[in-house]
């Protein structure tokens, strides 16, 4: 009776676990799927990988799919797993990766802001390495160029007072930095290469007709003016003379590529 007893505890240990491994394979399948199809996936990795991150999802829901039938089937383990399967590690892991996945339920994903970053990393408006200059698009018009094209733009060709009275029409968010005049804010974008952890600020410094303190920090802008060369911080810059300022909704994509 004694050797029964363990032998159905172990059995129970078993199928546990099997549907443990089965809920957290669905789980993240079905994250990964909301993601996608609640527009929230562009936060987080680069439009490029959408398919492979789909592809992914179809697997997972398949593969435990496959491992629900076989447990059904009572052939997803043999005896001489038993005990293997049964061990803490399995089903300590499984756990983990199903709470994980509830939690991206529960948590809905947001774009970055200026809020992550800092003052080093924004202050040097365009000297951001893991930005490729290779991709600026120099044909472009100076008033199609967004944001970015202009970073990139700068550099390649850093020297400011080659840009100054071409036309400019840029969006971003609204960056204060307490080391400028109140006049002057950062407009700014993320550049994302793969994902979000990969993301780097970029940014020009805008020249506004009043005091920055009438544009909150994560505000989204759009500006046209014309492109002048400023002292800041001791360095030559390249920034935006605003004319036109308007308030703008958070962009369904606020990333750069």
């Amino acid at each position: 009776m004694k050797g029964k007893s363990v032998q159905i505890s172990k059995s129970n240990l078993l199928a546990i676990t099997n549907w443990l491994d089965v809920l957290a394979i669905t789980a993240w399948g079905m994250l990964l799927l909301k993601y996608w199809l609640t527009d929230k996936l562009i936060y987080l990795i680069h439009p490029n990988y959408f398919i492979l991150s789909n592809l992914t999802a179809f697997i997972l829901l398949l593969a435990a799919g496959v491992k629900a039938w076989q447990i059904l089937q009572k052939r997803s383990a043999t005896s001489s797993n038993v005990q293997h399967i049964s061990t803490l590690s399995p089903r300590l892991g499984s756990g983990i990766l199903l709470l994980t996945a509830l939690l991206g339920f529960l948590i809905v994903p947001r774009p970055l802001t200026g809020e992550y970053t800092t003052p080093k990393e924004i202050a040097d408006f365009t000297a951001l390495s893991r930005i490729k200059i290779q991709a600026f698009r120099s044909s472009t018009l100076p008033e199609e160029r967004n944001l970015i094209d202009w970073v990139r733009m700068l550099n390649a060709y850093p020297e400011p007072d080659k840009f100054a009275g071409q036309k400019a029409k840029v969006k971003g968010f609204v960056i204060h930095l307490n080391t400028l005049p109140d006049d002057i804010l950062v407009l700014a974008r993320f550049v994302i290469t793969h994902c979000a952890l990969d993301a780097a600020p970029a940014g020009l410094p805008i020249k506004l007709p009043q005091s920055r303190q009438t544009y909150p920090t994560n505000t989204w802008l759009e500006i046209e003016g014309q492109m002048i060369t400023l002292e800041l911080e001791g360095k030559r810059e390249l920034a935006i003379q605003a004319k036109f300022i308007k308030p703008i909704p958070e962009p369904k994509n606020p990333y750069e590529y």
